[in-house]
């Protein structure tokens, strides 16, 4: 009931000032008698993956705190894991506005926002300063100027500033929003990015003494031959885990709805069915050998059971998120 009345006000406002909003005032409510609206105390619903105890199987996936500010109230809201980023080395102000629409008839979200963050330091100062309990994980990306053949070494930066404070760390070379980021989810581009992210990440774990696992995020644009391949790479190069999936390009579920027209990535409900297929094909290919994250149009208990059932080990929230608020974490957590 609350976060319904809270959500009214905030859909008064576009999506991206909304979310805005949210990321300014919640900071400012944690710790006081007001963060009563959505803190949560959730059973424990413990999971092992990646070589880490997640307190429940429930995350919040990437882009909604870019820049970690928020941490601390989501953990307050019950959430296993929260993903902040993605981050890239430099900051950057992202594409032009309006970058972000809903589509609420389908309870969808396009968004183009082209990885505006603050840079990977200002994350970092964010992270040292927050007091949580749940799993962290870091999302990191791109600068959009730097060539795409020279993406790895952004990649390396990121993950070298960000290594010794994330409990793992997500590669995105799946955003739609970065000019031929995608490209780098296939052949000799992938095993590049992943041998070198294999080589520094034994190097960091030599040098710090703490292994932070690595997890791919990749498209649900993929074929089934494509995402075999994927498969061999991630076996290949020891990759601790999958995350599956980044927002479509496709429209054919909201075709003809007001906003289907935007470009970018779609998410939300239209994506539930695709990315829950995404997530079974990486099981059949993977079966135990490496765990997947399934994330795409979970908005009730039975969507998440969806994706577990397929093969994910973990699920991760944001569009169903924004649509029902902390009550779908709590709904989710007490009925596994």
């Amino acid at each position: 009931m609350l976060y319904r009345l809270a959500r009214t006000g905030l859909f008064q406002f576009n999506a991206e000032k909304a979310h805005d909003l949210a990321i300014n005032y919640l900071p400012k409510l944690t710790g006081t008698p007001l963060d009563l609206f959505y803190r949560q105390k959730l059973p424990n619903r413990p999971v092992e993956c990646m070589g880490l105890t997640f307190k429940n199987p429930v995350g919040l996936a990437a882009g909604l705190d870019k820049n970690a500010e928020c941490i601390e109230a989501f953990d307050a809201m019950g959430f296993g894991c929260v993903e902040v980023g993605t981050v890239t080395p430099r900051p950057q102000p992202g594409n032009d506005k309006p970058r972000m629409f809903r589509l609420l008839e389908a309870e969808g979200i396009i968004n183009r926002m082209g990885f505006n963050n603050l840079g990977v330091d200002a994350l970092v100062e964010n992270v040292k300063k927050a007091k949580f309990d749940c799993i962290l994980g870091i999302n990191i990306g791109k600068n959009k100027d730097t060539p795409i053949e020279e993406g790895n070494s952004d990649y390396l930066i990121c993950m070298e500033k960000v290594y010794q404070y994330a409990d793992y760390i997500a590669v995105n070379i799946s955003s739609p929003n970065t000019p031929d980021l995608r490209t780098l989810q296939y052949g000799d581009a992938l095993d590049s990015l992943l041998g070198d992210l294999k080589a520094k990440q034994k190097e960091l774990h030599e040098l710090r003494g703490n292994y932070v696992p690595l997890a791919l995020k990749i498209a649900p644009d993929l074929t089934d031959d494509e995402i075999v391949q994927i498969c061999d790479s991630l076996r290949k190069h020891a990759i601790d885990g999958v995350i599956a999936t980044n927002t479509t390009l496709d429209r054919s579920i909201v075709e003809g709805m007001k906003h289907a027209e935007e470009t970018g990535g779609l998410s939300g409900r239209p994506l539930q069915l695709r990315s829950t297929e995404v997530v079974a094909k990486l099981y059949q290919e993977l079966g135990e050998d490496i765990p997947i994250i399934g994330v795409g149009g979970i908005d009730s208990f039975v969507s998440a059971k969806e994706k577990l059932q397929a093969g994910a080990k973990l699920v991760q929230v944001y569009s169903g998120f924004i649509f029902h608020g902390p009550n779908l974490v709590r709904d989710i957590v007490k009925n596994l």
